[in-house]
């Protein structure tokens, strides 16, 4: 084989089945405790503020230790990571449904966010080294965008029926079978690879990053509990900018950092970034505001308003099927930006909900559009953040998902905020309305952002060539 050539493995597919499972557990698990929790806290008689550290234990490991995973998966190779990230979520899981009380429960959760944060960077970095031909890649990051968009909506129909059906607990317990399927699928099908030379952890580096995200997360998660002007939330939202900064700081002087910054000052990649941050913010409005209505508004059980969520996997897939064979001929920024817009488009007709309105008039639409949407935007950012990243694709990867937690994040306190100061005054759906409007405004500015960043000068896949190929037997 040539210097030229590109090794294709023959098991690839069966990879990407592996992996694609590995993050739609993942994803899953980000939502499927939400709609658990009145029985967690009934069953472990938690008080109401520990109640809400379920969900955000998993976001705080999962969204701060992104970055450490990508360059552990560099450090210790991309099919150990997997091995270990899918045992470490299954004993995780294992140890959050056999919970005796509030602090077992809780140290479950954060250590699936740690397995998780291994997880994620070590698939999308499978993804990029096993199809690196444009025709592929596309229809590969289409069923991983499938995957992980269609999750979140899942993840409240998977709760709902195994919360009212069998018990909470066994939204713990699902994962084990789960990993265990994709652990045997990365066994087989992803070959060991040598580790990328060089790499070296930069500890001062990790902490800093690490503990910046987690204090920004947690300040944002705090924001609609207990108010920005309350010290747990201004004081973290602070501490976790200045960490931030000191850490970018320090990347530029260290000679292995922990996120080369040639990786988010490439405008193709920086593009993809600012766009999934974007998305992040109205997608998980959008899925917070809607929970909310059909559940306190519409008085749906939980397995009616898992179903309610379904048409948002259907206009998913749609998405992610009519952009997929796209990637190859089209300029990034003709395939990012309409998806933006068609997010906006959704939130915009969520500003028009009223109390009584038809959801199959009124809703069904909003979950179309937004999941056309996702799943357009979702494939192009993921399919560039990592195309030609070579050594850097798993902290490229990583960087696609630490934008998203920390959109998600900004976004659900931001406007929830929005949402119950109106509410307060006008209702609770009035309170919707302004904020998901703003919410689609925003998306419509940040579509314009992401088209001027993603210059016509930014390298895209329909210029992406691959000289030859060799299949590996």
């Amino acid at each position: 084989m040539t210097t030229t050539e590109v090794p294709v493995d023959v098991r690839r597919w069966w990879a990407l089945a592996a992996v694609a499972t590995a993050q739609l557990m993942i994803g899953i698990d980000l939502t499927i405790m939400n709609i658990a929790l009145p029985s967690v806290q009934r069953s472990l008689q938690m008080s109401d503020p520990t109640r809400q550290w379920v969900i955000t234990l998993f976001a705080l490991g999962y969204g701060g230790l992104l970055l450490v995973g990508g360059r552990m998966t560099d450090l210790i190779g991309r099919r150990r990571a997997l091995l270990i990230g899918l045992t470490g979520f299954a004993a995780a899981s294992a140890l959050g449904g056999a919970a005796t009380g509030p602090a077992m429960l809780l140290t479950g959760r954060a250590l699936q966010g740690a397995a998780g944060a291994l997880l994620t960077p070590a698939v999308l970095a499978t993804l990029a080294a096993s199809f690196p031909l444009p025709a592929e890649r596309g229809k590969a990051f289409g069923i991983y965008g499938t995957a992980m968009g269609s999750a979140s909506g899942l993840g409240v129909l998977v709760g709902g029926v195994l919360t009212e059906y069998l018990d909470w607990r066994w939204c713990m317990f699902v994962n084990l079978p789960v990993a265990a399927l994709a652990a045997a699928g990365v066994g087989y099908a992803v070959r060991p690879v040598p580790r990328v030379p060089g790499v070296r952890i930069d500890v001062v580096g990790a902490v800093l990053g690490t503990v910046g995200l987690m204090a920004l997360t947690y300040g944002f998660a705090r924001a609609e509990p207990d108010g920005w002007g309350a010290p747990t939330t201004f004081g973290s939202v602070i501490a976790g900018v200045v960490l931030l900064v000191a850490f970018i700081s320090t990347q530029t002087r260290v000679r292995t950092p922990l996120l080369p910054l040639r990786v988010v000052l490439d405008r193709r990649r920086g593009g993809s970034y600012l766009a999934v941050f974007s998305l992040a913010i109205g997608m998980f409005a959008a899925l917070f505001f809607l929970t909310f209505y059909l559940q306190n508004i519409r008085h749906y059980s939980p397995v009616r308003a898992g179903v309610g969520f379904l048409p948002l996997t259907v206009g998913l897939m749609a998405g992610v099927r009519a952009v997929s064979p796209l990637l190859a001929k089209a300029p990034v920024r003709s395939l990012i930006c309409p998806g933006l817009l068609t997010i906006a488009a959704g939130l915009a007709l969520l500003g028009l909900l009223r109390a009584d309105s038809s959801y199959w008039f009124n809703v069904l639409p909003v979950f179309l559009l937004v999941g056309l949407g996702t799943g357009w935007v979702l494939v192009t950012a993921n399919s560039t953040a990592t195309l030609g990243a070579g050594p850097d694709s798993a902290v490229a990867g990583a960087m696609v998902m630490t934008s998203q937690q920390v959109g998600a994040s900004l976004g659900t306190a931001l406007l929830s905020t929005v949402a119950g100061t109106v509410a307060a005054h006008s209702g609770a759906v009035h309170g919707f309305n302004v904020a998901s409007l703003g919410a689609a405004g925003f998306l419509c500015v940040a579509a314009l952002a992401v088209y001027w960043v993603l210059s016509e000068r930014s390298p895209d896949h329909s210029r992406w060539k691959v000289p030859s190929r060799s299949v590996r037997r």
